[in-house]
Parts: structure tokens; sequence; C-alpha cells
């Protein structure tokens, strides 16, 4: 058997010197990364922000402007409904039947209250009126009869008839014919449809 030597001691010397350069920004580094993902996240959380407040901001004047032109559509088809409505009663208030005659009137002056009839469709209806009635002057005093439908640039809103709270010619409404709830007269009944 061989004998081993002691291990001898080894000398360590350690130089208390500056560093270099190098050595401390790799010591940094981790810290730098550190800054950069708070920066990052910062930066991030601000464009996430600012698009959520532009994006409402979107959203809420998109949701007006629907609105809007929901109430505008609505009230186009509104009008158009009621002109659909006021040409049939037109039509029938100038129908030679004094029961369709009537039926016309009554109809047109349900739809002179309603609050789609503007200005002009009421001197349509007061020009209706004096074509039904056959005055051309409107009534003796020099008013023109409006039928209940209300005043328009000076005409005078009078009764066309005594006890009359519609508005109609009393012929239209004290004639003899029997006037069922559809409108129909006995007249009527009596046509038969078919070859």
């Amino acid at each position: 058997m061989t004998a081993t030597p002691s291990p001898s001691p080894l000398d360590v010397v350690i130089h208390s010197g500056p560093a270099d350069w190098w050595v401390i920004l790799a010591g940094l580094g981790p810290l730098a990364v550190l800054i950069a993902a708070l920066l990052a996240f910062y930066i991030n959380w601000r464009t996430l922000k600012q698009r959520t407040t532009a994006d409402k901001t979107t959203l809420e004047q998109k949701r007006e402007a629907d609105a809007q032109a929901l109430q505008q559509k609505t009230e186009a088809d509104s009008r158009a409904e009621w002109w659909r409505r006021t040409q049939w009663a037109l039509d029938r208030a100038l129908d030679e039947d004094e029961g369709t005659k009537a039926l016309g009137l009554a109809t047109l002056d349900v739809l002179a209250r309603s609050e789609l009839a503007r200005k002009e469709e009421l001197e349509l209806f007061d020009i209706a009126w004096k074509n039904v009635s056959g005055d051309e002057n409107g009534e003796p005093d020099g008013a023109v009869v409006a039928a209940g439908f209300g005043e328009v640039e000076g005409v005078n809103e009078t009764a066309a008839g005594a006890g009359n709270s519609g508005g109609l010619p009393a012929d239209a409404v004290d004639s003899g014919d029997y006037m069922g709830d559809n409108g129909t007269t006995y007249e009527d009944e009596a046509k038969e449809v078919g070859p």
C-alpha cells in the first residue's frame, strides 16, 4: 500500500477592485426585465382603457342613431298608413251613395283629429267637404264648414248640422237608408254576386 500525501492548502485571492461594467450589467438584467414588464403592462392597460371608453362612446352613439332612425321610420310608416286611410275615406266621401258618403265623412272626421294630420291635409279635408256639400264659398256667412277638422288659416270650425256631433251633413246622417254595422244598406244586401 502506498501512502497518499495529505492535501495542501489552497490560496484564494479576492480582488477588491472595481467590477467590470459587464458584470454590473449582468447583475441588473433581472431588474431591467421587471421594469420592462411593468412598463408594457401599464401601456397595455392604458390602451385597453382608451379602447373601452371609445367603444362605449361609439356604442352609445350607435344606439342613439338607431333609436332616432327607428323613431323616424315609425313616424314615416304611421304617416303613410294615415294617408292611405285618408285616401280611402276621401274616396268614400265623394261616392254617390249617401251611406258610403256618410261613412267616408265620419272616417275623415276621426282622421282629422289625429296628431298625424298636418295643416295641409286639413286644408284638403276642407276642400273635400266643400265638394261634398256643393258649396263653393262655404256657409252663407262666409265661414267655411270644417266638419270638425279644426281651424285652418281663418277657417271657422262649425257644426254641419244641428244635433250632429260628427260634423256630417244632416242628409247623410238622417237619410232613410238603413245602414248596418259594416256600412251596408238594404240595397247592398239585395245585390247578387256572381254570373
